[in-house]
């Protein structure tokens, strides 16, 4: 059986990604690899497996932000100053909506933007599954990754926030997110419909499959730890030979980006790269940490400390690149010892 460090086809890399740090995180892969002079890197075949849990509906339009973001980012169609939505985006129909009072006005769709949910409302209504919808949207924007949703079936994460009253109040996370900020301390995050869905056409192959799996610097709870919600992906990261190796969304206890550490803390989960790494305990072969931060111990764990912020193109590459490097480092042989 070929091995990672087989040097006689090219690189199967699979990365289970959120949104924008995930989406960045990627873009940086794929310079690391075109700009690689072996031939196992620079051929690589890169597998997303992404967060489908933010997914919402909104004025009858089904909005997948993380899709969406990994497609825009790697395709060149992101708007670079926000990390997400269209570039070079306006929002007519959105003041169209405010001006007739309608609701949700917290979430504003631009227009450029509105026309991929169109496309993606309308399949679905005919019968197409979401892997099919994104496989065909992708069409157009040639991600130069194969982009899988975590499953086709709908999950959405749902937030319990405590009223004054006394009483619980659950919203949508988009809700949460967007409109609250995170501001008000959730009490429970679930990701509804995530116990009986299954994963995606290709999701656990790619799993299994890889010569090296990376978790990107995604939110630990509502990107990654939603994908690993889904029955069977957590059960093949710990059985796939390959080595998995994740960055961590964290720096001097505060995240990287985005509010993650107000997700960590509705779990339970100190805001620190080591308790991080404890929620992937399980599977986990090597972890990059900011080289401020101090390491998980946890025998059987690969620790390297490296600059994590994605300040420029080329930093963001060489993180991706440091990735592969541990990755590679470890054998399976290894990882069973």
């Amino acid at each position: 059986m070929a091995t990672v460090s087989d040097a006689s086809r090219p690189l199967r890399i699979t990365a289970l990604a959120g949104g924008v740090g995930g989406a960045r995180f990627l873009r940086g892969l794929l310079a690391h690899l075109a700009a690689a002079t072996d031939p196992a890197r620079r051929g690589a075949a890169v597998t997303v497996v992404s967060n489908t849990a933010d997914d919402v509906t909104l004025h009858g339009l089904r909005v997948c932000p993380d899709l969406d973001s990994v497609m825009y980012t790697l395709g060149g169609g992101i708007d670079e100053v926000r990390g997400w939505g269209r570039s070079q985006e306006t929002s007519g129909v959105a003041a169209e909506l405010a001006a007739y009072g309608a609701e949700p006005s917290w979430f504003t769709l631009g227009d450029k933007d509105i026309a991929t949910h169109l496309v993606r409302t309308r399949m679905l209504a005919e019968g197409a599954t979401l892997s099919e919808v994104t496989a065909h949207l992708c069409e157009r924007w040639r991600p130069g990754v194969r982009l899988l949703p975590m499953t086709d079936d709908v999950v959405e994460t749902h937030v319990d926030l405590a009223e004054p009253d006394g009483s619980t109040r659950r919203v949508h996370f988009q809700e949460w997110w967007v409109r609250l900020h995170a501001a008000v301390p959730a009490l429970a995050l679930e990701p509804v419909g995530a116990a009986t869905a299954r994963p995606a056409p290709g999701v656990l192959e790619a799993l299994r499959e890889a010569d090296v799996v990376v978790l990107p610097p995604s939110n630990p709870v509502v990107s990654i730890g939603t994908i690993l919600s889904v029955p069977g992906v957590r059960e093949a990261l710990v059985a796939t030979p390959a080595p998995v190796v994740g960055v961590s969304p964290v720096i001097a206890g505060a995240p990287v980006r985005g509010m993650a550490d107000a997700c960590l803390a509705a779990i339970g989960v100190p805001t620190t790269a080591a308790a991080v790494a404890g929620l992937y305990d399980d599977f986990l072969d090597g972890w990059l940490v900011a080289e401020e931060d101090e390491p998980p111990v946890r025998a059987g764990l690969h620790v390297r400390r490296r600059p994590l912020l994605m300040s420029s193109p080329q930093a963001t590459a060489d993180l991706a690149g440091a990735a592969l490097d541990l990755a590679l480092e470890l054998r399976p042989a290894e990882r069973a010892a």
